[in-house]
Parts: structure tokens; sequence; C-alpha cells
């Protein structure tokens, strides 16, 4: 098995932030919404601070766990807005498990050394692609939120104790529309400069026919929500493909060769 050693700085933000992310899930359901918001945003910061130090440090690196662990940071990034809005949004416990997963998965597979010779734009065509799975892991959350707030509902439930359905609806839209127009971008350039970016014509290998079906996916959801008013359950099944699609085109390709198979490429 592949690992790359990560640096003992990086280890140890990596654990710290972890180890916040762990204590906030733990006491979530004993401690008061805003101190349980309080542990959540040190633990946010902290993990923040951890993905710099990898990113940005004297070696960069980045693969899969990155990825991960920076999608994980971007959707904890979209709640924290989000929840000064609706209060009632009440996953923190959730997004604190992801949070610490996947930077304490990335603290050990740092990944191999970034290689930004190639153009100056390939750090941008990346920022765009995690921003793409950023904004369609918020519309997950917010898939899952809807199932969750559909079964509270016929339980008999406080309807009031969360978000109304409609306003998760269009929540979820919403992202998914941002994060396909990011997707739309990141395959757009990397048809017309893969050259300029990564050195190398396009070519359709795993990744990029992975990419193209989720971008498929999304572009059907959005339509059959525009031209029939898509919604429900059909709507979710087509958002959770899109998105199963869109990790396995680059998280799951690369762990499986790197990991599972022991090359690097």
């Amino acid at each position: 098995m592949i690992l790359a050693s990560p640096s003992p700085l990086g280890v140890a933000l990596g654990i710290v932030a972890a180890s916040a992310y762990g204590v906030t899930a733990v006491v979530a359901s004993r401690l008061s919404r805003s101190a349980t918001q309080w542990l959540l945003i040190l633990a946010w910061v902290l993990h923040g601070v951890a993905l710099v130090q990898s990113l940005m440090g004297a070696q960069p690196r980045f693969d899969w766990a990155p990825a991960l662990s920076v999608t994980a940071w971007l959707v904890l990034t979209v709640y924290g807005i989000e929840s000064r809005m609706y209060p009632q949004l009440t996953v923190r416990r959730a997004l604190a498990l992801l949070g610490g997963a996947t930077v304490l998965v990335a603290t050990f597979f740092p990944g191999k050394p970034l290689d930004v010779s190639a153009s100056p734009w390939l750090p941008l065509h990346l920022a765009l692609a995690i921003a793409s799975y950023g904004l369609f892991g918020a519309a997950v959350v917010h898939a899952w939120l809807i199932t969750r707030a559909e079964k509270q509902i016929r339980l008999a439930n406080d309807p009031e104790a969360g978000v109304p359905l409609l306003t998760l609806e269009r929540l979820t839209f919403r992202f998914v529309t941002a994060g396909f127009a990011l997707l739309s971008a990141t395959l757009l350039a990397g048809f017309l400069f893969s050259e300029t970016l990564y050195g190398r014509a396009w070519k359709w290998d795993h990744k990029t026919v992975l990419s193209t079906l989720a971008w498929i996916c999304f572009a059907v959801l959005l339509a059959g929500r525009a031209r029939v008013g898509w919604r429900g359950r059909t709507a979710r099944r087509v958002l959770y493909a899109g998105a199963a699609l869109l990790v396995l085109a680059y998280v799951g390709s690369r762990f499986v060769l790197e990991v599972m198979l022991d090359r690097v490429s």
C-alpha cells in the first residue's frame, strides 16, 4: 500500500482537528446549541489550518484524500453560513463526524506533491473542480435532510421543528445549479486546455468518462426539474446517482489505483 510520508506538523494538525470534531460529535446532544456551534467552529478552523498547511506549505500535496477533506470543509462552511439564517438545521453531529473522518484520512494519505509547473492555471482548475464537489456535497446533505423531514412528518412529529420542506428543496436545487455550472466550467476547461493544464492531450479515461456521466445526471435532473417539476424521491435518486459518479470519477478511482492496486499515475 502506498502511504506518503506526512509531515509531523501535518499529522499534529490533523489529529488535533479530528479530535475537535470527535469531541463535538460526542457532546453535541448534551450541550446547548450555542456551545456545540462554537466547538464545531473551532474544529472547522483547525481543519482549515490543516488544509492550508498541506496545500500551501513548502511542498504542497493533493490527491483523493485531501480532495475529500476540502469537500467536507466546504460543506461545513456552507452549513455555518446557513445555520445563521436557518437555526433549525440540526446536522451538527453528522457533519462533525464527516469532518473528523475526512481530515483524519487526509492526514495519513496526504497525496503526492502537487505539480503546478505545467500551468499557472492548474490551481484554478482544481479549485473549480473541488468547489463543485463542495456544492454537490451540500446538495446531498440537504436532500438527506428532506428525507429525514418527510420521515418525521409520517411519524406525526412536530412539522415546525425543522426547516420547511419547500425551503430545503429550493436550497437543494440552488446548490445543484451552482455545482453544475462549476462542473461544466471544469470539464470545458479540461477539454479545451488539457495540454496547457496537464501537459498532455485530452483523453477519455475513467475519470473523464465518470465525470461526464455525472454531468449528464445533473443536467437531466435540472431539465426534469424545469420541464416537469421533478421533486421528491425521483429527484433525490438522480442527485445521489450523479454525486456517486462524481466521487468515483476522482476520489474513487485514485483510491483504487493508489491504495488498493499500489499504483501511482
